[in-house]
């Protein structure tokens, strides 16, 4: 037997295949700190969890559930739209829950684009992008973020491409990993750019309400909602990545083709999941997000710039997101040479850019999801190596 020519033009996930090294050092006693997942370690709301619990002990909840998704997800979901960007959406046609943002860019990639069909994707970029497409045979095309331009599309770049035959833009601000801000000028910008060339914008969100002061949605600009579709996750806003719980927003025609491809692959996730989910998105008040999320990430947020200047990177102090994006010292001649010493040399797992594309080649990023005394210890751990002698 031979596997299909797909699996051969993959690899597996960086984090997958370098979790198991991890793994493997720690079992030698090394104790390997890690900030480098972006998995939140502290718990959702009480609220949450108590919801969860009693419809787990509910006898009769535990049957399948609509693909759809439960009405009272859907209104809680199109609430927490209305409140956090002031943006209405119908629950029942413009929203459709989903168990993760990754499911959702296949769900768009299947229901717009056919094999050959152009995508562009940007550099540096989330990689699942590339790795969907390329599993579903569409064209990959970059597009380059650069540091000069605050990690923002270069729209006079995207003009002078070829962008015959570009059926999808994939797009992600709060920018991860790079930590570039949403201006609402680019949210103007792509949409134009999505109307004048019929290209489908896709917005990835997740990452809107950590250290960012300005919440924006890409369906906050007049027409987006014919030319774009925005995803968007509790995993980070609500301290819920296990959970599997996220929503494609968009008009109605373009959730029905999406619903189509999602119906024949996945059930509705477990009613327990999806009424706490409902529960934490009317309960998590923004008092809640800033003294459970906000204040932690904050210090935390201190600590990581205190160890790219011992690494000797530097870095833009104004990106959001709940990770550090850093450039490294020009004596490294790749960014591994850096990376897999501060992991073998002070056990500190740290994640090179290059995994972000060729324009991350020369960054490193520190994840915040890690406790403050263990971001400490990975400090002085790497202090005393001295990596900025």
């Amino acid at each position: 037997m031979k596997p299909a020519s797909r699996v051969n033009d993959i690899q597996e996930y960086y984090f997958s295949r370098k979790l198991k090294e991890v793994a493997r050092l720690n079992a030698q006693g090394q104790d390997i700190i890690s900030l480098a997942i972006g998995s939140p370690d502290m718990p959702p709301s009480k609220q949450t969890i108590d919801k969860l619990c009693e419809v787990a002990h509910n006898p009769h909840a535990h049957g399948y559930q609509p693909t759809s998704g439960l009405p009272e997800l859907r209104q809680a979901m199109a609430c927490f739209y209305e409140r956090t960007y002031d943006v209405h959406l119908d629950p029942m046609t413009e929203i459709q829950p989903i168990i993760g943002s990754k499911e959702g860019i296949m769900y768009v990639t299947l229901a717009f684009c056919n094999p050959g069909d152009k995508v562009l994707i940007p550099d540096p970029g989330y990689p699942t992008y590339t790795a969907i497409n390329k599993i579903f045979g569409t064209q990959i095309v970059n597009y380059d973020l650069r540091e000069d331009n605050g990690w923002q599309p270069d729209f006079e770049q995207l003009e002078r491409m070829d962008l015959k035959g570009v059926k999808v833009m994939w797009t992600n601000y709060p920018n991860m990993p790079t930590g570039g801000d949403t201006r609402i000028e680019t949210l103007e910008k792509l949409v134009v750019f999505a109307k004048k060339h019929d290209i489908l914008v896709v917005n990835d969100n997740p990452y809107s309400l950590i250290l960012n002061e300005h919440p924006l949605s890409i369906m906050q600009i007049p027409d987006a909602k014919d030319y774009c579709i925005e995803l968007n996750s509790m995993s980070k806003s609500h301290n819920m990545p296990g959970w599997r719980v996220a929503m494609m927003i968009g008009n109605k025609e373009h959730i029905s083709w999406m619903f189509k491809i999602q119906s024949n692959i996945e059930n509705g996730s477990f009613r327990g999941i999806q009424l706490a989910a409902a529960e934490a998105y009317n309960t998590n008040t923004p008092e809640w997000h800033r003294e459970n999320n906000i204040e932690n990430y904050r210090r935390r947020r201190l600590i990581a710039e205190e160890i790219m200047r011992v690494l000797g990177c530097t870095f833009d102090p104004s990106q959001v997101g709940m990770f550090l994006w850093g450039k490294i010292p020009e004596k490294y001649a790749n960014v591994e040479d850096l990376t897999e010493a501060v992991l073998h040399e002070a056990r500190v797992f740290i994640t090179p850019g290059f995994i972000f594309g060729n324009n991350g080649k020369r960054y490193i990023r520190i994840s915040l999801c890690t406790k403050d005394e263990k971001m400490r210890e990975a400090l002085e751990r790497i202090t005393k190596v001295n990596y900025n002698k």
